[in-house]
């Protein structure tokens, strides 16, 4: 079995999260990592047992037997990121969300076309047990027809104007930090609105605080979604349909149970254990993709992401969140 060497640019929090799951997947090394700081760098290679550790990311494409990069910078600079390595002819995993709106994910998927280098947004969610399971019921009928969806993910962050999660430079806000899971789950469930509504709180430095949607879709059914930066939900989704309901426990995007009621039955649980923090499953799609030689993913494919995006344009339009350079 051929072992894929992986690539990491920025070493923030989720590239140690990330570093850790790799482990976790015998067909896997972490190779190279790339940081603006050499030291940086050097300490993460350290920690993990990675070969090489460059001050660049420039300088870490330019490694022999490079298979595959996983971005894990802020959203501001995901689009820079996945151009640098496609331009270079390396496949790219990239941390959601894909970019900062439609006409960056419209060029990072058109250079992926051109170059036919593998390109995926890292939408974990779509890969656990859970998520597999959810879908299976919600397709199987078992609840009869979906009729509205609900789902938050919240938590409380001291507010800190000069802090990624509120700084504009670096398109923070709860939006697309957390509130793309609610929008994320509610189109694996439904597919696309055809109507959005939005309402929100925005901070003093002109992210949201606060995002409320809601949202319809043509088969009648409908979502009402939320995200904060500023309390703990309870961070979970439930499925309502004409025969039942189905809940996904918190958190919700990576759930470890499932509960699926029916009317005059016992509710019916789904347990589902994983080791690490689970970003094995995503690691192991790409790998297979890889080795299939496909340029994108038939689980999250270019289209998926793109009409995701859209929506997070027309959301972050109703609630008037522009980044610099928009």
């Amino acid at each position: 079995m051929r072992t894929f060497n992986w690539g990491i640019i920025g070493l923030g929090r989720i590239a140690h999260k990330f570093a850790e799951s790799l482990q976790l997947v015998p067909n896997a090394r972490l190779y190279g990592v790339a940081s603006r700081s050499l030291d940086k760098a050097q300490q993460f290679a350290a920690q993990y047992d990675v070969a090489h550790a460059v001050g660049s990311y420039e300088e870490l494409l330019k490694l022999p037997d490079l298979d595959v990069v996983y971005i894990a910078t802020p959203h501001s600079e995901h689009h820079a990121h996945t151009l640098l390595c496609l331009r270079a002819g390396v496949p790219v995993l990239c941390e959601k969300a894909f970019a900062l709106n439609t006409r960056q994910v419209q060029e990072m998927i058109a250079t992926a076309r051109e170059k036919q280098v593998f390109l995926m947004e890292a939408l974990w969610t779509r890969f656990f047990p859970s998520t597999h399971k959810a879908l299976e019921i919600i397709q199987s009928g078992a609840i009869g027809k979906v009729v509205h969806i609900a789902a938050d993910f919240g938590f409380t962050a001291p507010y800190d104007p000069a802090a990624r999660l509120f700084a504009p430079a670096l398109a923070g806000g709860s939006l697309l930090d957390i509130g793309i899971y609610p929008l994320l789950i509610s189109k694996f469930f439904l597919g696309n609105p055809t109507d959005i509504k939005a309402a929100g709180a925005l901070t003093e430095t002109g992210v949201d605080m606060n995002c409320a949607m809601s949202l319809a879709y043509e088969n009648g059914a409908t979502a009402s979604l939320f995200s904060t930066l500023a309390a703990t939900t309870d961070t979970t989704c439930t499925v309502y349909g004409s025969e039942g309901k189905l809940l996904m426990h918190s958190r919700f995007h990576h759930a470890k149970r499932l509960t699926l009621e029916r009317p005059d039955e016992a509710p019916q649980d789904f347990f589902f254990d994983f080791p690490g923090h689970g970003y094995q499953y995503e690691i192991e799609h790409v790998q297979h993709c890889l080795e299939q030689g496909l340029v994108e993913s038939p689980l999250v494919p270019w289209q998926f992401s793109l009409e995701i995006m859209q929506q997070l344009d027309e959301v972050r339009r109703q609630l008037g969140v522009v980044y610099p350079g928009e």
